[in-house]
């Protein structure tokens, strides 16, 4: 899925690379990188469909590694992945950094858990990070997964959807109907309906069925579905579509609505300057800390293997307020962010 919260590398396509990696097997590298050795630390990064430059997701992974890359003064590579592969993909694309001595490696996206679980075992010396696990589930003494609580941030903005709303009729966009994003928008509807019981919610629109994941990265299917909520009265829209949403924001900001970003504060991103005035908020996932945290714990050999949950609790979702446009809301949104973190409010994870 900047901010009202604190907050080239090589790019590796090909079977043949693939082929070489599978062809290492199980074997691994003898330069581990030198964990623990800030100097000499090497990082293997593998994104999701969209990587480095989705104004989003990816984008956000992107930072926490380039805040490592300033901290640590370490070398690292990025591979990005290829829209609609196979598992097998994955794991070699993981295999290959492992061989070729990084340590840690991060998969980006909960389509990587399964992938990070198998290779960590053939490779017990390496430390993995799944962004996203799915399920918030990992296994392997080796493996950490980072899991963040979207629902929380997204009732939020849900809230802020609905005051500020003029029609009354509010929408969602999700990227891929998957259970990940289906924490958004239960999120969101929950957060609406709890500030103005009378709100209008469209049906909710979903870019893309999986196995087919281009509703995390296409654009022009952004712009389509939101052209529909428009049609249909609501003038606030939230997006949980990765790079597809940049198309979201681009239509409803053409139409002078309201657009509400995911992941990151998008606000501030060049790829809908010009509509900036339109986006109402972001709800932001600090995907950035996440993965500078696990870096970090590995360089500093304090790292611990099972999952770790990012919420509001500890400012690992939240909400941008970049723009000002929630200045007169502000404090009905904390309120609510201070009834969820003492549990006086349970924001539901299914619609």
């Amino acid at each position: 899925m900047r901010r009202g919260m604190k907050m080239s590398l090589v790019t590796v396509t090909g079977a043949a690379l693939l082929l070489s990696a599978a062809a290492c097997g199980g074997k691994e590298a003898s330069d581990s990188g030198g964990e623990g050795d800030k100097k000499t630390l090497k990082v293997g990064l593998a994104f999701d469909i969209g990587g480095r430059g989705d104004q989003s997701f990816n984008d956000s992974a992107a930072a926490g590694l380039d805040r490592v890359k300033k901290d640590l003064n370490i070398t690292t590579e990025e591979i990005s992945a290829k829209p609609d592969e196979p598992d097998a993909d994955k794991e070699s694309r993981l295999r290959l950094l492992a061989n070729r001595g990084y340590n840690p490696v991060i998969g980006v996206g909960f389509a990587y858990t399964n992938a990070i679980v198998k290779v960590a075992k053939d490779f017990p010396n390496t430390k993995f990070l799944v962004v996203d696990a799915d399920q918030c589930k990992v296994e392997g003494n080796n493996v950490m997964g980072a899991c963040f609580s979207e629902e929380q941030g997204s009732y939020l903005v849900g809230a802020a959807a609905a005051l500020k709303s003029k029609t009354g009729t509010i929408g969602f966009i999700g990227g891929v109907n998957v259970p990940l994003i289906h924490k958004f928008q239960a999120g969101y509807e929950a957060g609406a309906k709890a500030a103005r019981p009378d709100i209008k919610i469209v049906p909710a629109k979903y870019l893309t069925q999986p196995p087919n994941f281009d509703g995390f990265k296409n654009p022009a299917l952004g712009n389509e579905a939101a052209k529909g909520q428009l049609d249909a009265g609501a003038d606030v829209i939230y997006h949980a579509a990765g790079g597809a949403g940049i198309g979201v924001i681009k239509t409803v900001g053409a139409a002078g609505k309201w657009a509400i970003g995911v992941d990151s504060d998008q606000y501030n991103q060049p790829a809908v300057a010009d509509v900036k005035d339109h986006i109402l908020t972001s709800m932001v996932k600090r995907v950035d800390v996440a993965v500078f945290d696990f870096v970090n714990s590995v360089a500093n050999n304090t790292f611990q293997p099972g999952t770790k949950k990012y919420d509001l609790t500890n400012d690992g979702v939240g909400y941008a307020t970049s723009g000002g446009q929630l200045d007169d809301i502000k404090a009905k949104l904390d309120a609510y962010a201070t009834d969820i973190k003492s549990g006086k409010i349970t924001v539901p994870v299914k619609p």
